[in-house]
């Protein structure tokens, strides 16, 4: 059996690799490594790819997250309601732009933001809302739009791992996550379901006007050489990683049925078992596209099930063993434990299980019989 890997970029190289040495060469070859004809180029992929207006390039996700909230206006003092549970880089930048983040809890079928707790959390101070469409998984867009629209706020799509999902609105429309907010933010990290090399990431927004002012920022605020029309960063996607981007972006609808496929694989291997919760699914939809496959475990030990996997060398991980609002970086006198039971919750209970495209038949056995033979003991 090959070794397994959390996430086997090797094996997914090994199928584009004649691609991507030779955009990678194109580059070295006429010395265009900022803002290059294949960042463009890929900008105007992903555009028609997306069916967004507007895809303007950065340097990383974060970035992505911070200039989307720059190019807003958002003011110190402003709140900014976003999930406890995620990684930390959606609130980091609201507390770097010095606003207001107002966490709340998540839903514990699908661990997105929970939608009763945004409605709590608002007050005459909030101006925006940051969904995170977590694992892969699209969050629930209509009433997150509703809620908007009602108290005239700015949704931010937190889409770092969930690029490529489709969102069906109660209409019956059929959007791309990251095109149903007012902007939106992702991550190009190596990991990622659409991955780079180094560090990416990219804004999309429909809005003309927003778009504009961010194409600014990410370029020191200059939209000619010297003048500095607004205050920027240096956020820039280098050619190299564009021509990355560029070789994955047309698979990217067959990377996520692979991961949907695995996880399929996983789930009816799990079938039935009363310590293990699944995510729940269509595998006929792309609602969900599994940047992460976890599980829930129930009555029985979740880390000596950890070490269990990792000593017969499966990878796994905790995403995310300590909820937002108990990091000591945002520890806040406001949050009261009783406001997050989910989170509290799946902390305790969730594991990440390897989940890529290159997943064969013969690991997802193995890892699955491991994980039922710790349970089942």
């Amino acid at each position: 059996m090959k070794k397994i890997q959390m996430v086997d970029l090797k094996s997914q190289y090994e199928k584009i690799k004649s691609t991507v040495d030779a955009s990678i060469q194109e580059v070295l070859d006429t010395n265009t490594y900022i803002n290059g004809p294949l960042v463009h180029q890929f900008q105007k992929n992903l555009e028609d790819y997306l069916g967004a207006k507007h895809v303007i390039p950065c340097a990383n996700g974060t970035d992505a997250l911070q200039i989307a909230m720059m190019g807003l206006d958002l003011k110190p003092g402003d709140e900014v309601i976003t999930a406890d549970f995620t990684f930390a880089a959606t609130v980091e930048v609201i507390a770097l732009l010095q606003l207001t983040p107002v966490l709340v809890d998540v839903d514990l079928h699908n661990m997105n933001i929970d939608i009763d707790a945004v409605k709590k959390a608002i007050t005459p101070k909030t101006k925006a809302i940051v969904p995170v469409h977590l694992f892969g998984r699209a969050a629930n867009m209509d009433a997150i739009m509703e809620i908007a629209a009602e108290h005239n706020l700015y949704v931010i799509e937190d889409n770092a791992q969930a690029i490529g999902a489709d969102y069906i609105s109660k209409s019956g429309t059929k959007s791309k996550v990251g095109t149903i907010g007012h902007v939106a933010a992702t991550s190009f990290f190596p990991s990622k379901n659409l991955g780079c090399y180094g560090d990416g990431g990219a804004i999309f927004t429909n809005d003309d006007k927003l778009a504009h002012i961010i194409r600014g920022i990410v370029n020191h605020g200059m939209y000619e050489r010297y003048h500095h029309d607004v205050v920027g960063v240096n956020s820039r996607l280098d050619s190299i990683q564009a021509g990355v981007l560029n070789a994955k972006l047309p698979l990217l609808d067959e990377y996520n049925a692979a991961r949907r496929l695995a996880a399929t694989k996983y789930n009816a291997a799990f079938a039935g078992n009363a310590k293990i919760i699944t995510p729940d699914f269509d595998a006929n939809e792309n609602d969900h596209v599994f940047h992460q496959y976890v599980l829930r475990i129930l009555d029985a030990d979740r880390n000596a099930l950890m070490q269990h996997l990792l000593d017969k060398g499966i990878p796994c991980a905790i995403y995310y063993p300590i909820p937002l609002h108990s990091q000591k970086a945002y520890l806040d006198p406001r949050y009261k434990e009783e406001q997050f039971p989910v989170t509290d919750q799946l902390v305790q209970e969730v594991i990440a299980l390897p989940m890529h495209t290159e997943l064969d038949d013969e690991q997802i056995k193995f890892i699955t019989d491991s994980v039922l033979e710790f349970l089942n003991k």
